[in-house]
């Protein structure tokens, strides 16, 4: 893994609130819309920061447009990213990057992101080669998948990789949470269509997973898989979507005010930092 980026700290570049964060989103399609780009310094040309979004099949569905690992692609990985640049002292890469899990690149690069895997399906080398990645020292956030019945499938699939091996939750003592942002604990982050659908419901857990499968809302639940030293090796985030605040941060000034701002792009930085310093 390239460890000389734990060195490049997130140091924030002064105070985050609304004066960092605008909204600029609400795009569609694969173009980088009205993103800014921004060059990378030399210096630090072989050791930027990469968002690598997993590619992986899911049910029936392969690895085209539609759904599965393309969900939110490439605005969410974009804002980040940009995000990350603006707001922190880290050389962040401008482009949007995919791979699948065996591609042989992967160890390059410490954080990837996977989402909406509520039918993924892990072939046998791919369970391999991400366990094999984990357990050399690199990090998966999972993110926007909701209820049990979409939990016991990624549980299931997880079995794949890590036979025996059970996550448990990061509860909101943890230091994941407070790391950069004080949070409070897991937050949960409605996708931007529920989240204006329920804008007068009351909190908590406005989730549309009640209409999805009839099972009662239920609160955001981070878990982790944990490596035998006790390092978090991925984070699988449930019942929320992190990555919604990300994509459609300028859909509208209430979204961005209340998810944006104050979960999905502070959660996504803590989990960032805190792995990559532990």
């Amino acid at each position: 893994m390239r460890s000389r980026i734990l060195i490049v700290a997130l140091v924030l570049l002064g105070v985050v609130a609304e004066a960092q964060f605008r909204g600029r989103g609400g795009r569609r399609g694969v173009d980088r819309g009205d993103t800014p780009t921004w060059e990378v310094h030399p210096r630090f040309k072989d050791d930027v920061f990469t968002f690598v979004r997993v590619e992986f099949n899911s049910g029936g569905g392969g690895r085209g447009f539609g759904g599965g690992w393309m969900v939110d692609y490439p605005n969410a990985d974009l804002n980040f990213s940009w995000r990350l640049h603006q707001m922190t002292s880290m050389e962040v890469q401008p482009e949007a990057t995919s791979m699948p899990l065996t591609d042989p690149r992967l160890p390059d690069f410490p954080f990837l992101f996977m989402i909406d895997p509520r039918r993924i399906d892990l072939d046998d080398e791919e369970a391999r080669a991400l366990g094999r990645y984990l357990l050399n020292g690199g990090f998966l956030l999972v993110d926007d998948f909701w209820g049990n019945q979409m939990w016991n499938h990624i549980h299931a699939e997880m079995q794949k990789v890590f036979p025996g091996r059970e996550p448990r939750s990061v509860t909101p003592e943890h230091d994941m949470y407070r790391i950069v942002f004080p949070l409070t604990g897991p937050p949960q982050v409605p996708s931007e269509d529920s989240a204006h659908r329920t804008m007068n419901a009351p909190d908590p857990y406005r989730t549309w997973e009640d209409e999805i499968s009839w099972e009662p809302p239920q609160p955001a639940d981070y878990r982790g898989y944990f490596d035998d030293k006790g390092r978090l090796m991925m984070l699988v985030c449930l019942n929320t979507d992190l990555s919604d605040g990300w994509e459609e941060e300028g859909v509208s000034p209430w979204f961005f005010e209340n998810f944006s701002e104050k979960s999905s792009y502070p959660m996504g930085i803590n989990i960032l930092t805190y792995v990559m310093t532990h």
